[in-house]
């Protein structure tokens, strides 16, 4: 039997039960290097396990949701998408042509966010940030 995926690991850590189907699914998430939709998981794990169905992806992902296992994004395609919650923060770039989702991190955004918090009386606890763009003519995709 193969090693729990990471994020079956944490199903697991929580007490929550695993059938084949959840373990699949968590697998195709753990194995995401993307930010899949319901869809693209119920493509991806149909390949491993046919009996699959669509309302079992949608139930699992809105469980794992709802454990803080997964984060949904909105990144203004109309699909809501998924990636791991993780300790390492990061925020995303989306080519608004493409749909690709580029994750960065930049020490000089994570500056300006907490001096401009600290400058209206805050302390962050954490923020979100997505930008927008379209590839530049010398770096297109």
């Amino acid at each position: 039997m193969a090693a729990p995926s990471r994020i079956e690991q944490l199903c697991i850590e929580k007490g929550m039960k695993m059938t084949g189907q959840r373990r699949v699914i968590a697998s195709v998430l753990s194995d995401a290097d993307d930010h899949p939709d319901v869809e693209e998981v119920y493509r991806r794990a149909t390949q491993a396990d046919p009996r699959i169905s669509i309302a079992t992806v949608y139930r699992t992902v809105r469980l794992f949701e709802e454990a803080n296992i997964l984060e949904r994004h909105d990144f203004g395609d109309g699909r809501s998408r998924y990636e791991e919650i993780t300790d390492s923060h990061h925020d995303h770039l989306i080519d608004i042509q493409s749909g690709r989702v580029i994750e960065f991190q930049n020490d000089e955004i994570e500056a300006l966010k907490e001096k401009i918090a600290a400058e209206h009386g805050f302390r962050l606890v954490g923020h979100r940030l997505e930008l927008y763009g379209v590839p530049t003519d010398s770096k297109k995709s």
